[in-house]
């Protein structure tokens, strides 16, 4: 099964896990499992169905907004990663 590691602002929600093991063969459907295990994290995530403006999504190397968002197909194995953007001023 595939897997997403969760940046650490967000480990309180995932019972302090740094990678959690997902179901789906899509990266929506891998997000939507790993809020379906920890339903506290879909408000950090997702505003209403869409993924939040500050959050990234990369499979491998690759930002999954420049594949296919949401829709990009993943493998059995594939290794996800959350990367919250950093604001500042």
């Amino acid at each position: 099964m595939a897997s997403i590691k969760i940046p650490t602002p967000l480990r309180v929600y995932t019972g302090n896990q740094a990678q959690v093991i997902v179901g789906g063969r899509t990266i929506g459907a891998a997000l939507d499992d790993l809020v379906a295990q920890y339903p506290d994290l879909r408000p950090h995530l997702f505003n209403g169905g869409e993924l939040r403006n500050f959050v990234n999504v990369f499979l491998g190397d690759e930002d999954a907004r420049f594949l296919d968002g949401l829709d990009t197909e993943i493998d059995e194995d594939a290794s996800l990663r959350i990367i919250p953007s950093i604001a500042g001023g």
